[in-house]
């Protein structure tokens, strides 16, 4: 699988995004031909090698004509849908200002068809985003993941007035994801730069397993202590090494409903846990409590915290990431004096090592033909030895 990994030390903004994959190989004609397409009059972009504190890094820009007016999402909606852009493109550029529109009309306590993209600017904001969902297709791109984010730090100057960093829209866009403020000041993490990382990534935090093969650096306007660039890898991983990494999410609670424990588990599979288990422990003042254990692929992590926080009182987790090893794996029908079997079957160096019947299979056949389930789960082991050759009968 082709992954990229955006590692925001410096913050992210639309324009750092495109730069980055510009830098780490994405053709800037192919690029072009695609923002032909939105038509929109007097619009060029370009790309520019810079060196921002001693890093070679490409500036992408766009120049447009001073706008008369400011468009509004049901706007940009239809400038993207009447275009030849590829139906994919236009679905996630789509997503992209509906995520900025909610934010907006949030702060500013109005209607979401009252919302104008005036702050960053609507012909800025097409570009941008259509830009780096464009990029990452062209180069092939599967899966997405990010860094936690840098916001800057201060106030930031807008048209309503002065506000603290982040910015109230980019504070609102970045709910649920992993945010820090480190570095100089400034508004590290623009509202687009906010929006179009949080719908395209399917995870934030450590790098994921992979082996790089392109490392690029997109580069800011500003100038801060830390070089202001955006760092992507791009990449190959596979899904056996992925499955190798995963992150263990811990909390201990003594205050829940027990029959409440029910329903957060089957939320916490819903969400892709790989599995979930509970632990009875002794907490303090002598209480007895309940450890909730989650284990999870990095990408799933966020959305699991979110279950967590939201149905159980914890308020707090801890998460650890471990390695760990799986077997080869697959469901096959086996054939017995029943019918068919489904069982799970496992390799290791290519010898199968364990041939486990679905219990939900025995349970059916016990019922069906009146026998005792124990007496089911022999007779059906027996098949099961003789196919994976550990018996000699």
């Amino acid at each position: 699988m082709r992954i990229a990994y955006f590692d925001c030390f410096s913050g992210i903004s639309g324009d750092m995004l495109t730069g980055a994959l510009l830098d780490a190989g994405l053709d800037f004609g192919e690029l072009e031909k695609e923002i032909d397409k939105l038509g929109l009059q007097g619009v060029s972009i370009s790309a520019s090698r810079i060196v921002k504190q001693n890093i070679a890094s490409t500036r992408f820009t766009v120049k447009y004509p001073e706008q008369k007016h400011h468009r509004g999402l049901d706007d940009l909606i239809q400038l993207v849908e009447n275009t030849s852009l590829e139906d994919a493109v236009k679905e996630k550029a789509k997503e992209v200002f509906k995520i900025i529109a909610v934010a907006e009309a949030r702060i500013h306590n109005m209607p979401v068809e009252k919302v104008h993209f005036h702050e960053i600017g609507a012909v800025d904001t097409v570009v941008d985003v259509v830009a780096a969902i464009t990029g990452l297709r062209k180069l092939g791109i599967e899966k997405v993941y990010c860094s936690a984010l840098n916001v800057g730090s201060g106030f930031v100057t807008f048209s309503h007035g002065k506000f603290p960093v982040p910015a109230p829209a980019t504070a609102e866009i970045l709910k649920g994801v992993p945010v820090y403020s480190a570095g100089s000041e400034g508004e590290l993490v623009t509202p687009t730069g906010a929006a179009v990382i949080t719908a395209l990534s399917g995870g934030f935090g450590e790098m994921p397993p992979m082996v790089a093969g392109a490392v690029g650096y997109g580069a800011g306007t500003k100038d801060f202590e830390q070089p202001n660039v955006l760092r992507v890898y791009l990449g190959e991983t596979d899904a056996g090494q992925s499955d190798k990494i995963i992150d263990v999410i811990e909390t201990n609670i003594d205050d829940m409903n027990p029959q409440f424990y029910d329903h957060v588990i089957d939320m916490l599979y819903r969400e892709g846990a790989l599995e979930v288990f509970l632990t009875n422990i002794q907490m303090k003042k002598n209480r007895p409590g309940i450890r909730i254990t989650v284990l999870t692929g990095p990408d799933k992590k966020e959305r699991l915290l979110k279950v967590l926080f939201r149905e159980t009182p914890t308020i707090g987790v801890r998460i650890r990431r471990e390695s760990r090893e799986v077997l080869e794996r697959e469901t096959r029908t086996i054939t017995t004096p029943w019918g068919g079997i489904s069982a799970k079957i496992s390799w290791f160096a290519g010898e199968i090592v364990n041939v486990k019947p679905e219990y939900e299979e025995m349970k059916r056949v016990a019922y069906e033909k009146n026998m005792p389930l124990r007496v089911v789960a022999a007779e059906i082991e027996r098949y099961l030895d003789r196919f994976s050759g550990k018996s000699g009968k």
